[in-house]
């Protein structure tokens, strides 16, 4: 019993940190979406309950139906272009040749700096009189500069680059430590008995790497559906929405249009989206350990 009471003692203060900063703020996020708080009675006092209606009202308009599609079509699209990248780069730097630690190490800048300086950055590479348009000039690939943050599709492509910029680092880490667990005997084994390179990554590596690719595609998938300052800063969510995201709405309904019960509905549906990924998350965990 005393380990016992220890043991919780040493638990409490975390506890007591999430229940006010985490749990507080979803319960009252919740609350707020069941009232009608707008910025005309926001110091009055006098905010109607409205129950679902502010939900209802989002998916009559329809904006959200848009917004919730963008949101994991820029999900899935980084996911994919991450992992791969990252998967190969980690193959790569695996095979220890001289300057792989260097070059790891450098590869990891692009994870390490704000997401903010990237975004600034990015802006300014794919603006019409950016670097890219001007290598692009030079190379006489393109007649004329190409408005990369105002055209619809384009723009999405352009924060996708971004994003997917950002992640490989964090990809290619998780797998390359990963592959450090592998026994080397296998891959001898699996040699000596004629495997080719190509058949021992299908048969061996992705195989021993399933819980790692798991966890991986999990945490990219949560980082990237909730991105915010990445897009806010290169497109604001445009042009025509075109970029929009559910963390961007959520910001344009609470801070720009003063609706702030709508802007709490848009957050908590992503919220939901999220609980149901790692609920999911953690009964493939459970099954994956139980085998």
């Amino acid at each position: 019993m005393k380990e016992l009471r220890a043991g919780y003692l040493f638990v409490l203060p975390a506890l007591v940190y999430m229940l006010f900063f985490v749990g507080y703020p979803i319960v009252d996020n919740v609350r707020l979406s069941l009232f009608d708080v707008n910025v005309m009675n926001l110091a009055s006092g006098h905010q109607p309950y409205v129950g679902l209606d502010n939900y209802t009202a989002l998916f009559n308009e329809g904006t959200i139906k848009l917004v919730l599609l963008h949101t994991f079509v820029f999900t899935a699209a980084c996911l994919v272009l991450q992992f791969v990248i990252g998967l190969a780069l980690a193959l790569l730097f695996n095979l220890g040749f001289r300057m792989a630690q260097r070059l790891r190490g450098l590869v990891m800048i692009s994870w390490l700096l704000p997401a903010t300086i990237t975004a600034m950055m990015f802006k300014f590479m794919f603006g019409s009189d950016g670097i890219v348009n001007d290598t692009l000039l030079r190379l006489h690939l393109i007649g004329s500069p190409i408005e990369w943050l105002v055209s619809s599709g384009l723009a999405m492509f352009t924060v996708v680059l971004a994003n997917t910029w950002i992640g490989i680092p964090f990809n290619m880490i998780l797998l390359s430590t990963a592959m450090t667990t592998i026994p080397r005997d296998i891959y001898e084994s699996a040699a000596i008995d004629g495997a080719t390179a190509v058949r021992r990554f299908f048969r061996i590596t992705l195989p021993l790497l399933k819980p790692a690719i798991l966890s991986l595609l999990v945490l990219g998938f949560i980082y990237t559906f909730k991105v915010f300052d990445l897009v806010l800063i290169m497109t604001h969510g445009g042009p025509v929405n075109a970029t929009q995201m559910m963390s961007t709405y959520a910001y344009n309904l609470s801070f720009e249009q003063f609706k702030y019960s709508q802007g709490a509905a848009v957050s908590n549906v992503m919220f939901l989206v999220l609980l149901i990924v790692g609920v999911l998350y953690l009964k493939l965990l459970n099954r994956e350990e139980r085998e």
